[in-house]
């Protein structure tokens, strides 16, 4: 009982540390490309897909520790979640910072959130669902 808490603890910890690493990726790329005038829009996509791919190699691999070898089903649960997280931070950047004049990056932290919010609940529920149910078998 006490090691199944420890591995879910540890499993938690690294989807944290995975998510800080995609959070500071998807910043960082967003920052630099609107810092040289592409349009926040196209930054946003060039970003959260940088973070999108650094998430599914770290939490496949590290995070969730899968074995076995990628199958369509989870990756096309994972691109569904993060192509509706992708348009919910989008939308969100748009209201906030185009209809609202929120300031860049008030408008990037509080859709950023927000994303971070649904994509933490669809890859823990939906995404890697099955990698859980292994591990709880073990």
């Amino acid at each position: 009982m006490i090691l199944k808490h420890n591995r879910q603890y540890t499993t938690f910890l690294k989807f944290c540390l995975v998510g800080a690493a995609n959070t500071l990726i998807d910043f960082a790329v967003f920052f630099l490309l609107t810092f040289i005038h592409v349009p926040y829009l196209a930054a946003q996509a060039c970003s959260y897909t940088a973070g999108m791919v650094n998430s599914y190699l770290l939490n496949r691999f590290w995070t969730f520790q899968v074995k076995k070898k990628a199958n369509f089903k989870e990756a096309f649960r994972f691109m569904v979640i993060n192509l509706f997280v992708y348009g919910l931070t989008s939308f969100l950047l748009f209201l906030f910072h185009q209809q609202w004049h929120w300031p860049l990056l008030y408008a990037k932290v509080i859709a950023t959130l927000a994303g971070i919010a649904v994509n933490f609940m669809g890859s823990r529920l939906w995404v890697f669902q099955e990698s859980r149910k292994q591990a709880g078998q073990s």
